[in-house]
């Protein structure tokens, strides 16, 4: 059944990629692990703008290469590594920019399957969700490489997949340190040019 009114689903529910591809209302949504989160209605400027500076510099750095740079609103469907059941996926979100080095994920609808690198810009209201839910998400997924932008203090924070599937958190990287992305190969920024825009 069609829903075009966001007020019309049971927010205490479970809900599947099925039930969310049925969903026709205004409100941007993520799904995650079957439960439903409203996502902000617009970022702010500056946060639209390094989401921007991110994503130019990687879509640069990746031109002509098989790695693909996406930028929200980017459906990402994710099932767990370690569950035994995929056909039914429970969580769809949405990063602020992605990186994608394998085509065979890439489809019509978006991503299926993990992102090698995920960017998440911190904005009011959706800290708890980046530094909780989607880190777990990310983690279980086995997304290599995950950053957590925080723009008031300016500083990146990186997680990096080890081989027992945890994420290792490096020393967060301030304005004068340069970040060298270690699933992107030849990738790195200094973090000051992230937030000089």
């Amino acid at each position: 059944m069609i829903i075009t009114n966001f007020d019309d689903l049971d927010l205490s529910a479970t809900y599947t990629y099925a039930d969310y591809l049925k969903w026709q209302f205004d409100e941007r949504v993520e799904l995650i692990k079957g439960k439903i989160f409203r996502m902000s209605p617009a970022s702010a400027t500056r946060h639209q703008l390094y989401v921007g500076e991110i994503y130019r510099r990687l879509s640069n750095h990746l031109y002509r290469s098989s790695c693909k740079v996406f930028v929200s609103p980017f459906d990402v469907r994710l099932t767990p590594l370690k569950k035994e059941d995929s056909s039914k996926i429970h969580t769809v979100v949405q990063p602020d920019v992605c990186v994608v080095c394998n085509p065979e994920k890439i489809d019509s609808k978006g991503c299926i399957g993990a992102p090698d690198l995920v960017v998440e810009v911190l904005s009011p209201g959706n800290t708890t969700r980046e530094m909780n839910e989607k880190f777990e998400i990310y983690q279980e997924n086995g997304v290599l490489e995950y950053w957590l932008v925080e723009p008031n203090d300016k500083i990146v924070l990186v997680y990096i997949l080890n081989e027992s599937g945890q994420y290792i958190g490096l020393k967060p990287f301030t304005e004068s340190e340069t970040l060298q992305s270690r699933s992107i190969e030849g990738f790195q920024v200094l973090v000051k040019n992230i937030f000089d825009v």
